[in-house]
This record gives structure tokens, C-alpha cells and sequence, in this order.
């Protein structure tokens, strides 16, 4: 199928799109979700963020494909537009949770470190445990330390940090197994 042919299908499809036939949607995933797909990978770079992103991209299809211009611009780039977009927003909402959660983080660690009470040697045990730690916390993937940080300072469960950071539930145990794998081999070394 030339170019031309294969536009003017995406414009029809589209124009029916806007007639909320969801007939013609199911038409135009089926016609345009592999290359569509294959940019949102390219700029969010997860294959489960990139599904995310491709579903909201045709939800917003189908709520704007009434918007669209064939005298502005080609099916394809129009649709990529939504895609980039919907990428973009994905990673600049991830990025701003992570801020947030982070300095959490760093709140917690300090209330924490402060401490009182403590004689000379509990303070010198604790600072090179802590040093020990902070060490092999450091050597992590930055996904594994995160998600370890979350898990045990937040006291959150797999279920409550796959929410909170939109992660699936699996990944999420998987990479707080190999972090704490990494972690205890680490400390062992400081034993």
C-alpha cells in the first residue's frame, strides 16, 4: 500500500473516530499502534511505560479526533505528536513524584540520624554501621536503592510502593530482592 492510500485510510478512520465509532478505533490501533508504540519506547525507554503511554495516547485519540486537520498535518505525525506528548508527560509526572518521595526520604534520614540519649561508643557503632551502609547503599542500581529506601524507611509494602510509583508489582519485588541480595553481600564484607 502506497503512502497516499495508506493516509487517506488514516484520515477516514479517523473522521469516523470523531463519529465515536468504536469500530474505526479498534481499525486505527490495529493499523498504527506498532509504529506508535515503537516511539513511545523510544522516549520513555520501558516497554510497561510505553504500553501506558500508547493506551493514553488513543484515549486521547478518541476524544480529539475530532480536533484533527488533514490540511494541517499527516495522520501519522499527528497521532506521534499525541504519543511524544503523552511520553513527555509521563516522564516529567514521574520525575516530580521521585523528587518528592526522595525528600521524604531524606526528612525520615535526618529525624533519624539525629538521635539523643546515646553514649560515645553506641554513636561510633552506629556512625560506622551507618557509614557501612550508606556505602553499600550507594553501589545500588538507583531503581534497587529507591525502592529499598521506600520499602524500609516509608515502611511500605510491595502493593503500596508499586501504586505509589506506578511500577508493576512483580518488578517491584524483584527489584527489592536484588537490592537486598546486593546489600547483604555488601555488609558482610564490613563485618
Amino acid at each position: 500500500m502506497d503512502v497516499e492510500t495508506n493516509e487517506t485510510k488514516l484520515i477516514a478512520l479517523l473522521d469516523q473516530v470523531a463519529q465515536q465509532d468504536t469500530a474505526a478505533l479498534k481499525a486505527l490501533y490495529e493499523a498504527c499502534s506498532g509504529k506508535l508504540y515503537g516511539l513511545a519506547l523510544r522516549v520513555v525507554t520501558q516497554r510497561d511505560l510505553a504500553e501506558d503511554v500508547l493506551q493514553e495516547a488513543f484515549l486521547t485519540i478518541w476524544r480529539c479526533a475530532s480536533d484533527y486537520r488533514a490540511s494541517l498535518s499527516p495522520p501519522m505525525a499527528w497521532m506521534g505528536l499525541i504519543v511524544r506528548s503523552r511520553a513527555l508527560d509521563l516522564l516529567r509526572r514521574r520525575a516530580s513524584e521521585r523528587l518528592h518521595l526522595t525528600q521524604e526520604i531524606d526528612e525520615v534520614l535526618t529525624d533519624t540520624l539525629d538521635g539523643g540519649g546515646l553514649t560515645p561508643m553506641d554513636i561510633v557503632d552506629s556512625s560506622e554501621q551507618a557509614w557501612a551502609l550508606n556505602q553499600c547503599l550507594s553501589k545500588l542500581e538507583s531503581k534497587h536503592r529507591e525502592l529499598v529506601n521506600l520499602a524500609y524507611m516509608r515502611d511500605l509494602s510491595h502493593s503500596e510502593l508499586a501504586t505509589q510509583l506506578k511500577i508493576p508489582l512483580g518488578t517491584v519485588k524483584t527489584w527489592i530482592r536484588k537490592g537486598l541480595d546486593q546489600l547483604r553481600v555488601c555488609m558482610a564484607r564490613f563485618a
